[in-house]
């Protein structure tokens, strides 16, 4: 009997002192927490009992809209230009996937705006290849919105021959200036 009675003591007790022991609100508990788990996400090693080491990684941290969204741009800034044939304003098929990542960028942030400037190599008139160089522009932007992007995201710009990536008369000169260019705002 005197054993029974010690057991529900017992057995009221617990619940209580559990109560009591969890609604503690240490603020030094927090803080040691806060620092295990900072050590734990910057640690890359860690020593176990019997003397072994073992890797650990760190926590990657969520990236936010922003960030992401500049990674993306950083990305289709680093594949921007779009390169034609002599004499021809037509896109190539081989620039459509990369056309498509630009486009699809531009339809998912209707806040962004991109300038499309065109470019043509030296032969010919400046009055020929400033048109040439809105003609493929043009075709640039004419892609864009049947991919779906706002026109009013877009701009169009020629500077004909006036700004070359590359001198000299040969022909790889001439193939790198006829050229369209995706510039974000």
């Amino acid at each position: 009997m005197q054993l029974n009675k010690i057991m529900k003591g017992v057995f009221i007790a617990l619940p209580v002192v559990t109560l009591m022991a969890c609604s503690s609100n240490n603020s030094s508990q927090q803080a040691e927490q806060a620092s295990t788990n900072q050590a734990a996400q910057e640690s890359s090693a860690t020593t176990t009992s019997t003397g072994a080491t073992v890797e650990t990684g760190s926590v990657a941290r969520d990236k936010s809209p922003e960030e992401i969204k500049q990674e993306q741009k950083a990305e289709l800034m680093a594949n921007q230009t779009i390169l034609f044939d002599f004499d021809r304003s037509s896109v190539n098929s081989k620039f459509y996937s990369m056309l498509n990542e630009h486009a699809q960028f531009l339809v998912q942030n209707p806040g962004e705006t991109v300038v499309i400037e065109g470019h043509c190599d030296k032969r010919g008139t400046p009055e020929y290849n400033i048109a040439l160089g809105e003609r493929r522009a043009k075709s640039i932007e004419t892609f864009l919105q049947n991919a779906g992007v706002s026109r009013s995201q877009i701009r169009v710009v020629s500077f004909g021959e006036e700004k070359p990536v590359a001198m000299g008369d040969t022909e790889s000169a001439f193939a790198q200036n006829r050229r369209a260019v995706l510039v974000y705002q």
